[in-house]
């Protein structure tokens, strides 16, 4: 198979029969997409909510992770480039490798000369275009150890204190990315500043689910395990969990804000990521001071029961 090969969306049946022998033989598959470049996406449905697994084509180029909606030049998108539009974090299986990343569909010339890149590798994605008058989106799948900061903690979990640290730490480098990919955005344009660009909103939304997956877990897990642990905490879980509201609605402001490219106003945005940094920045540093001491002396992964 060459990585322009593609699998219709609407064959659930065959893409399953794929995914099956993917998993069964550590990434390798026969057939007619023997020798291919094959991994599979899971995406969050842009409605549904559901998880949804594709086999796709990809290609390595200037150093990225690349897959191109395609649909094998069918005049619509293909419904796994929706949802990562709505939910950017998504789940790639890599041969043997598992990992979250972030995808972030270029734009531009950045798009252009990437998508050069992938013909020239698999020129089959050349033939899709000349098909159909819809630009096929090149998507890049962000492995969320690249551009790691110095010092950034790399060791393994071994309690729940070490593991809410790591979250932490995620949360705090995608709002210095976050941050700083604005200023930059911001300074780019001329007397006026320049409409939201997708990787900006794309970055803005994967931060955004992150930290709601991260709360979730906490005030539905974490918390009340704790409360009934350390019952002398419970004053503090309720604060924390009142923080939780409260930031919850500054990022709702945040996802409104990058909804609408055409219409999101950069300054507003600027604005509302000030203030949902200062906030959060806050509450984690107030999260650790209170409950670190306790969550070290819990093992990460907790024991069988």
């Amino acid at each position: 198979m060459s990585s322009s090969s593609s699998i219709p969306s609407s064959s659930s049946s065959f893409n399953q029969t794929v995914i099956d022998e993917f998993r069964a033989r550590g990434g390798r598959v026969g057939g007619p997409f023997e020798g291919g470049d094959l991994l599979l996406l899971t995406t969050v449905g842009a409605h549904s909510g559901r998880e949804h697994t594709v086999p796709l084509g990809f290609v390595r180029a200037d150093g990225l992770l690349l897959v191109v909606a395609s649909a094998a030049g069918a005049p619509e998108h293909p419904q796994w480039y929706r949802n990562l539009l709505t939910h950017p974090l998504v789940r790639v299986e890599l041969g043997t490798e598992v990992f979250d990343a972030t995808a972030v569909p270029a734009e531009g010339e950045r798009r252009d000369r990437l998508f050069e890149a992938v013909v020239r590798s698999a020129p089959g994605y050349g033939d899709y275009q000349r098909h159909t008058a819809r630009l096929l989106p090149v998507v890049v799948l962000e492995h969320p150890g690249a551009g790691a900061e110095p010092g950034a903690r790399t060791r393994e979990a071994a309690s729940l204190a070490d593991k809410l640290l790591e979250v932490h730490d995620w949360l705090r480098a995608r709002l210095r990315q976050l941050r700083t990919e604005t200023e930059a955005h911001l300074a780019g344009g001329a007397g006026q500043a320049p409409p939201l660009g997708l990787q900006l909103r794309q970055h803005c939304l994967a931060f955004c689910q992150g930290l709601t997956v991260h709360h979730t877990g906490e005030d539905r897990g974490v918390f009340p395990a704790l409360a009934r642990s350390h019952p002398e905490l419970r004053g503090v879980l309720e604060r924390l969990a009142e923080q939780h509201r409260a930031v919850a609605r500054l990022k709702e402001e945040l996802v409104a804000l990058v909804s609408d490219l055409g219409s999101a106003d950069p300054e507003s945005f600027r604005a509302a990521l000030a203030r949902t940094t200062d906030a959060l920045e806050a509450h984690l540093a107030h999260e650790e001071r209170e409950l670190l001491p306790a969550l070290a002396g819990i093992p990460f992964p907790p024991p069988d029961r």
